[in-house]
């Protein structure tokens, strides 16, 4: 799976983040202070990890700030972003399941590295509902 990224700071978790996803078999593109020469503000990162979404350059995105609420809020102003700011593997989960969340927000602060595992396993392990009630809502906020 083709992954952006995106931290506005280069801390040990948003380190183990591109190891983990490259670990895993995705190919990552990075930005903010994960990618040299990049812009770290979290509003210009997030949303350049969320466009690739957007625009097809990425299956899916995880932007990652300090409380992950800026990267969130970022990525959401996106068309076609469904951003979820994630601090735990049901959570995450549920982003997938029932609102079929393409961009996964953390908190620099919250998250550990054994954390992080939990969410991405339940993250990349979450399938969108085929509920009809949840496909409407979905629907409903991409337009």
């Amino acid at each position: 799976m083709r992954i952006s990224i995106s931290s506005d700071m280069d801390l040990p978790v948003a380190q183990a983040l591109g190891a983990e996803l490259a670990k895993r078999g995705h190919a990552v593109t990075a930005y903010g202070a994960l990618m040299p020469g990049s812009d770290p503000q979290w509003a210009v990162c997030s949303e350049a990890a969320a466009r690739d979404v957007a625009n097809g350059a990425a299956d899916q995105a995880i932007v990652c700030c300090w409380t992950g609420t800026g990267a969130s809020i970022a990525a959401n102003k996106v068309p076609g972003v469904r951003a979820a700011l994630c601090t735990d593997a049901y959570t995450a989960d549920g982003a997938r399941q029932w609102n079929d969340a393409n961009v996964l927000a953390l908190s620099l602060r919250l998250t550990s590295e054994p954390l992080l595992e939990e969410i991405l396993d339940a993250w990349f392990a979450g399938t969108p509902s085929v509920d009809e009630t949840d496909r409407m809502n979905v629907e409903r906020v991409s337009k």
